[in-house]
């Protein structure tokens, strides 16, 4: 076929930018498109890897070992406590915080606002932090209760709360940074650093601050009454 280049030319030159034109146009938004799977993929990435960093709280029931305290101390096989197990056999109430951005957050303001937690001050346990650090770590772990709730938000370390259950069995609870925890008044507890040797944690309180620990035995005291009647009952599950 015969084609007159120079009556057609204007025609064949505008049918070429065309072409030229809607090509480079659908290369430019598959461009534009894989570049957008590469940003969501990596905003998937980033929201995906800031929700691993959160580690909730473990705890579990532990073994009769005699061995060091800041052991883990996990029965064989392992047998583990839920967070609403945990409330409903021991009125330990937990939540989670961001230890670094608290304040913006707003959560713990709002925690203080409900529970009426008027007095606040901070506490850290290491053998290089603590006046008569062996002392004090043994007081610690001496099986007690106080006549108040007992609450601390761990700001950093970590270390073991250890409570009785219903059969008196302990549950040993891991606390790390962002857990704030509420031991209720009349629990049998105890605490003791991990392998780590430092923890700093933020007290908190109703009212003027009693630290006072009543050890085991102290089951005539009205506290330990009332949290063993409440037990019988079955503590409430928010």
């Amino acid at each position: 076929m015969y084609v007159d280049w120079r009556a057609h030319g204007f025609e064949l030159l505008f049918i070429f930018w065309l072409g030229s034109y809607l090509y480079c146009d659908m290369t430019r938004e598959a461009t534009q498109v894989r570049q957008g799977d590469k940003r969501r993929a990596r905003t998937f990435s980033s929201s995906s890897s800031s929700r691993t960093r959160i580690r909730m709280v473990r705890a579990w029931y532990m073994d009769d070992s005699l061995d060091d305290q800041r052991l883990e101390h996990q029965l064989s096989p392992p047998r583990s406590v839920s967070l609403e197990d945990l409330a409903k056999n021991t009125g330990v109430m937990y939540y989670k915080l961001d230890p670094k951005k608290y304040e913006e957050e707003g959560k713990l303001s709002r925690i203080k606002e409900e529970r009426g937690y008027n007095y606040m001050d901070v506490i850290q346990v290491s053998p290089e932090k603590m006046h008569n650090y062996e002392e004090r770590i043994k007081v610690f772990f001496e099986e007690h209760l106080h006549t108040d709730e007992e609450i601390r938000f761990i700001t950093e370390g970590s270390g073991y709360f250890d409570v009785r259950d219903q059969e008196d069995h302990w549950i040993r609870i891991e606390v790390t940074p962002g857990d704030l925890i509420i031991l209720p008044a009349g629990i049998y507890h105890r605490f003791t650093l991990d392998t780590k040797n430092y923890i700093k944690a933020m007290r908190l309180f109703t009212g003027e601050p009693v630290w006072t620990p009543h050890n085991r035995p102290a089951d005539n005291m009205e506290a330990r009454k009332n949290y063993v009647l409440q037990q019988s009952k079955g503590f409430m599950v928010k």
